[in-house]
């Protein structure tokens, strides 16, 4: 999703730019079926509705259940690339610890790390290929000073839908994003189909009263 010209400004809205903006460099980190992919969609659809250039990149790793997933979004007032390069990233969006920790490296020495602190077995647990480490908070901590972990998880399952973690940490992150909520509350709307709307807006609103 790159440029300003995919997204429809209605008429008499208001676009919101403000000073000028530097380039904000966002990592989304999970695995599959956790929803990455469609967080990513709205944090870059809210940008577009706001105004500001967003380049997103096509996703690394596997997207069907159970693999890693990676997905990188910029926004700005001018983005020439979809690529977050090593330590540049300015946020760190974790759906879950192992998969947090393997994407540190990207971080700028001020950058922000929200994760959620459920754990899940990836693909490479699942068959041997690696072992969940146990001390996984601690190097989170050691490499991130800005750290907010939370239980993502548990937040979703008192909404009512344990598979709306990915709409509580976009609640929970919208405190570090120069977004306006009116554009990520109509990106959700653009994003999320009509029968489990409500209970992902309240999914989102939760996170947003989380006390990270």
């Amino acid at each position: 999703m790159n440029g300003t010209g995919s997204v429809r400004v209605h008429p008499g809205q208001n676009v919101l730019k403000g000073p000028s903006l530097k380039v904000y460099n966002i990592l989304i980190a999970g695995v599959g079926g956790q929803g990455v992919l469609l967080t990513s969609k709205i944090i870059a659809e809210a940008a577009l509705l706001q105004g500001l250039d967003v380049k997103q990149s096509e996703v690394h790793g596997m997207a069907q259940r159970g693999g890693s997933v990676l997905s990188q979004v910029r926004f700005g007032d001018k983005v020439f690339s979809p690529i977050v390069a090593e330590g540049e990233a300015d946020l760190l969006i974790g759906f879950e610890p192992l998969e947090t920790a393997r994407y540190l490296h990207f971080l700028r020495e001020d950058g922000t790390v929200v994760y959620n602190t459920r754990p899940i077995g990836t693909i490479g647990v699942s068959i041997g290929k690696e072992v969940y480490p146990q001390d996984i908070h601690e190097t989170i901590r050691k490499h991130a000073p800005k750290t907010h972990p939370f239980d993502a998880t548990h937040v979703a399952v008192e909404v009512g839908e344990k598979r709306a973690v990915n709409l509580v940490l976009m609640g929970a992150v919208l405190r570090f994003l120069s977004l306006k909520e009116a554009f990520v509350d109509e990106a959700i709307t653009n994003s999320v189909p009509n029968k489990v709307l409500d209970i992902n807006r309240k999914a989102f609103l939760a996170g947003k009263a989380q006390k990270i």
